[in-house]
């Protein structure tokens, strides 16, 4: 497989990306472990289907523990956070901050080995961090302190994302297969921690269900599988750059399905937000 194509694969992810927000509002008032345990069984069990079919499943064996582990716990821990975030803080702007991980993707590789960090990668550091700073102050409608650990939870998010993301450049000799023992590793721990921490609250009615199911079988399922491509075989920067696309999209979705109210603050913490990580990918594409 070519780096070009892989780096296209990667990119699928993150057009399901931008329906997580909506889908994730559509589980409520699901708590955050158990839509973790639904979301990562649906999406574990398609990656071990896609497997067996490929006669792969051998290669399974191969991968350390220590790659299991890291895995895992990059998945568990994203999401965890993601859905706690979007319960605590409203989802638009919740899911901005999260998707401050194309930046902070962009700009942890330049401290991977043969790269380096340039003015660029500052100035769109600060453009999308003012992005967020705008967020949390609550522009028009000033600051809420009610919705803060939704904001810390959702920062929170993007810095375990883009730090997996970038990491995953350590353990690139395993298999994509790997990707669904991931899956179904934290959809185990998942389930446990809800039994010991949570009130079950299952989904509601066809809609919920409905968007649990979508989740684990787009962003919460193929979307690994196609990142892992991506970020492992491909031009890591470069799905960088294409993923800025991600924290807008995904706020014009939130917006054209009613879920978020358009706002100037909104539509600009989203320019702030992307605008950055183009400038700093930008920075990446001219070394």
């Amino acid at each position: 497989m070519t780096s070009k194509r892989a780096t296209a694969i990667g990119f699928i992810a993150v057009l399901l990306w931008a329906l997580l927000a909506l889908f994730t509002v559509g589980t409520a008032p699901t708590p955050p472990l158990l839509l973790n345990a639904i979301c990562f069984t649906v999406g574990g069990t398609l990656g071990l289907i896609w497997t067996i079919a490929n006669g792969s499943l051998h290669r399974l064996k191969t991968v350390p523990l220590k790659v299991y582990v890291f895995g895992t716990l990059g998945l568990f821990g994203y999401h965890a956070l993601y859905f706690s975030a979007l319960r605590l803080a409203p989802p638009a702007q919740a899911g901005l901050i999260a998707y401050l991980w194309p930046l902070l993707i962009v700009l942890f590789s330049g401290l991977l080995p043969g790269e380096k960090l340039k003015t660029g990668h500052f100035l769109g550091g600060v453009l999308g961090f003012l992005g967020a700073a705008l967020i949390i102050g609550g522009g028009e409608a000033g600051f809420d302190s009610a919705a803060l650990p939704g904001y810390l939870l959702a920062l929170g998010c993007a810095l375990t994302w883009s730090g997996y993301s970038v990491l995953s450049r350590r353990v690139g000799t395993a298999p994509t297969e790997s990707v669904a023992v991931f899956c179904i590793a934290t959809a185990i721990l998942s389930a446990g921690l809800h039994l010991a921490l949570e009130t079950t609250v299952w989904p509601s009615g066809a809609i919920g269900w409905g968007a649990a199911l979508a989740l684990g079988l787009g962003p919460v399922g193929l979307a690994f599988y196609v990142w892992d491509i991506g970020v492992k075989r491909g031009d890591i920067q470069l799905l960088g750059v294409s993923s800025y696309a991600a924290p807008l999209l995904s706020t014009l979705v939130l917006v054209a399905f009613g879920v978020a109210v358009p706002s100037w603050s909104l539509g600009l913490a989203a320019l702030l937000i992307t605008g950055g990580a183009a400038l700093a990918a930008r920075a990446s594409l001219s070394n």
